[in-house]
């Protein structure tokens, strides 16, 4: 849907709401009907979907398929699978004080949620939200990103095929649309983007005390002691910061290396950078392109008067920006103070630990944290010091595969977590239930109370 002014937005809603409060939703097993179809569509849609990714980012159909569909398609079997058994009520242990009693905790839905989707994993970043709430028995309007037109047009031609827009719904539209589906009063809001935006959408949210998950980004360090294997660590990072064009909320911003490790590291990634791309990555069938011309020109002006270890070759006109490594740039320059989001890799040395608590402590609150090394004391300093959203350990990127850990940042980089059952989670509220029965009450609970506490705390301790 294209277009949609404030009233009609409110109009949606309103339907949505309706729909909702008539228990349409909360049958598990219709959930996971829709769910089934939402897969046999993907499956009927995959090389459209594959084309339209490819005009929006030149996204290589491995990357599509691995990092878009595959992701989708993996949340999606997890969900029908355990629905069941995620939305039944849990049964919980009472307290004596209560005795006799059922106590338990029922899943509800929040009821109408509202879905923002960013523009550089522009399917499985809108899809993924969007099964969780479906799967716990939320409405939801989705909103995917107008940088990714293609893509949002296959996004709502199949959830208009799946669902009624009454329970699924997707308006397209600008920062205009965005703005004004943020005026309506929503249960729930789940955003991903930047943060710069996370905080409007915070505000908007505060106006109506919607409780939000934000899934933003930061400065992603990633840090080389020199114990790890040089050219695997090489190859892991280059591998990491350079899917997707570098734009990934949850690439290596920038390299920490200890320095006498330093030269060895550059030349080693350099040499993995042109086994994976070829001496001109413009060439590779495997490298993408930058999303449009406004994030060029910031890519473009983060480059301007640093030193360059390699690459910087880039053609406006195809939205080319080849992978590059910049030497160590001030710590007061663009390229450190805010997220880069491109194929722009700084490579900064250190040689005390204190060095890299001086960077880390200016640079907080990651989305992600990386860091190689196999010395067991340094890991376990460097993790337990620092605060981040998630974490790997002499690889990159890896832990948002995996479905049983929440992905989600802290601070800056966000709030909240999702994937797996915890995409379920995050849209359902945990409702706790006491159920007494009228057999026995413990008649020192009424007035007129007893006159010595004595007893009464000898009892309260020991239950």
């Amino acid at each position: 849907m294209k277009n949609s002014t404030p009233a009609s937005i409110e109009n949606i809603k309103e339907k949505q709401l309706i729909f909702f409060k008539d228990f349409k939703t909360q049958d598990v097993k219709i959930r996971i009907q829709h769910l089934k179809k939402l897969k046999r569509v993907l499956e009927e849609r995959e090389e459209s979907l594959f084309e339209a990714l490819y005009q929006d980012l030149k996204k290589p159909v491995f990357e599509s398929f691995t990092s878009e569909l595959l992701m989708v398609q993996k949340e999606l079997d997890l969900h029908i699978k355990n629905i069941k058994e995620w939305a039944a009520p849990k049964r919980v242990s009472g307290s004596l004080i209560n005795f006799p009693s059922q106590d338990y905790i029922l899943s509800e839905p929040y009821g109408t949620v509202l879905l923002i989707s960013p523009w550089n994993y522009p399917f499985q970043l809108a899809m993924i939200p969007l099964i969780g709430a479906i799967a716990a028995g939320n409405t939801a309007v989705l909103k995917p990103s107008e940088s990714a037109p293609h893509t949002a047009q296959i996004i709502e031609e199949i959830v208009s095929e799946v669902f009624p827009p009454e329970w699924a719904i997707v308006i397209q539209g600008d920062e205009k649309v965005g703005a004004a589906l943020l005026k309506t009063q929503w249960d729930y809001i789940f955003y991903t983007g930047s943060t710069a935006v996370g905080k409007i959408v915070a505000k908007a949210a505060a106006e109506f005390l919607t409780p939000t998950t934000l899934e933003l980004g930061g400065k992603s360090p990633c840090i080389v002691d020199g114990t790890a294997p040089i050219q695997k660590t090489a190859r892991r990072i280059v591998w990491g910061k350079f899917l997707n064009c570098g734009q990934t909320c949850i690439a290596p911003d920038y390299v920490l290396v200890q320095k006498e490790y330093k030269n060895a590291l550059v030349a080693a990634m350099i040499e993995e950078i042109e086994k994976a791309f070829g001496k001109n990555a413009k060439n590779s069938k495997d490298y993408g392109r930058i999303i449009h011309q406004k994030h060029f020109k910031k890519l473009e002006k983060d480059l301007d008067k640093q030193k360059l270890l390699f690459g910087g070759e880039k053609d406006k006109d195809e939205l080319y920006f080849g992978p590059t490594l910049v030497e160590e740039p001030a710590l007061d320059s663009s390229l450190l103070v805010d997220e880069i989001f491109g194929p722009i890799l700084p490579v900064l040395s250190y040689t005390t630990e204190s060095n890299i608590d001086f960077i880390l402590t200016k640079l907080k609150n990651p989305l992600a944290f990386y860091l190689f090394s196999t010395n067991r004391s340094f890991i376990n300093t460097m993790i337990q010091r620092y605060s981040f959203g998630g974490g790997v350990i002499n690889d990159a990127i890896i832990h948002f595969t995996n479905d049983k850990l929440p992905f989600g940042g802290i601070g800056n980089s966000g709030m909240g977590a999702y994937h797996g059952k915890h995409s379920f989670e995050v849209f359902t509220h945990a409702k706790p239930v006491v159920k007494r029965s009228f057999w026995f009450d413990l008649p020192q609970r009424y007035a007129p109370y007893p006159k010595s506490l004595k007893a009464l705390k000898f009892l309260l301790k020991k239950i």
